[in-house]
């Protein structure tokens, strides 16, 4: 019996109602199919079942890698390496029209996601990202301005990406059962090219940085740091130059964008 690792952030997803439910949150048949931590292969078994065109998967654990590797030998269109997601370049890798599932591994779930998100090309080759979050991470990404849970992750994400769909998970879905709960988060990329480029986007993680760092102070200071000619630029974007950086709503961010120096 394969034992998870703590180490890896491991808890193997047993339910299978949220299998399906996962399954079913988008048409897997005749498309090219990645997913992150296969794991055990639960979720694995059920995709190969529905016959997608490729399927590519990617396991860090040796142990767990040869375990899939005997169980799905006789798939033709499953290709598996063993190697650390974190490592991989996806973008370099991916086929066109991509969908992507991972129950993601707590501990790196977010830094996955930001890669994700900083692809150089865009629109990217994924087109669907379904991804297993921890309950508290997926608050933040779907967090709007004024709550406590909105900061750079939602002002990122929103970005390039627009959430589809999303549901909880209870944590007695898992092997072992960890102390938190979990939510799938349906993520579709936005096609828009002019304003998502990577140097946009180079721009938009410079000014979260310097505001966030200092979230519970006004922007007033730090603004004048990054944002050109600030005190007129915050008054034609209607943006009080003492409000802190949660106030301010990722449209809001996404202007200032042009200015940052």
């Amino acid at each position: 019996m394969l034992t998870p690792k703590k180490s890896l952030g491991q808890n193997f997803l047993i339910d299978k109602n949220i299998i399906n439910k996962i399954i079913k949150t988008i048409s897997i048949k005749n498309e090219n199919i990645l997913e992150i931590g296969p794991g055990t292969g639960n979720l694995t078994k059920k995709i190969l079942e529905i016959g997608p065109k490729s399927f590519f998967a990617i396991e860090k654990d040796k142990e767990l890698f040869l375990s899939l590797k005997k169980n799905f030998y006789n798939f033709r269109r499953f290709d598996l390496i063993n190697k650390d997601i974190l490592k991989v370049n996806l973008e370099k890798i991916l086929k066109k029209e991509t969908i992507i599932f991972g129950n993601l591994p707590y501990n790196i779930s977010t830094k996955i996601l930001t890669n994700l998100i900083r692809f150089k090309i865009w629109p990217p080759k994924y087109k669907k990202l379904v991804l297993m979050f921890q309950k508290e991470v997926a608050d933040r990404i779907k967090s709007d301005f004024n709550l406590s849970s909105y900061g750079r992750l939602s002002i990122l994400t929103g970005f390039r990406l627009i959430i589809k769909d999303h549901f909880n998970v209870s944590r007695n879905s898992f092997f072992p059962v960890p102390k938190v709960d979990s939510t799938v988060i349906v993520l579709e990329p936005f096609k828009n090219k002019d304003n998502k480029n990577y140097q946009n986007l180079k721009k938009l993680e410079k000014l979260t940085r310097i505001f966030f760092n200092n979230r519970r102070k006004m922007i007033n200071k730090a603004s004048k740091n990054i944002i050109l000619n600030s005190k007129s630029t915050l008054q034609n974007l209607n943006i009080c130059s003492k409000v802190r950086p949660g106030e301010i709503s990722r449209e809001k961010y996404y202007q200032l964008i042009k200015y940052v120096t």
